[in-house]
């Protein structure tokens, strides 16, 4: 079974832990409800928006 030559060092062991973060997630304010949602997706009425036009509608069934 293989094992380390070397210690890691704090140093090295952080900077490769660098790269390790969380990307803040891209939001965009809903023409609809005027809230900011994920692009992309539907709003909580069913309806989509692309540069600020209706695309499409689903209308509920319940």
């Amino acid at each position: 079974m293989a094992v380390p030559f070397r210690r890691t060092s704090k140093t090295a062991k952080r900077k490769r832990r660098t790269h390790y973060k969380l990307k803040t997630p891209t939001l965009i304010l809903c023409p609809d409800t005027k809230k900011l949602t994920l692009p992309h997706r539907l709003t909580k009425n069913g309806s989509s928006f692309y540069k600020n036009k209706l695309i499409s509608k689903i209308q509920n069934t319940n």
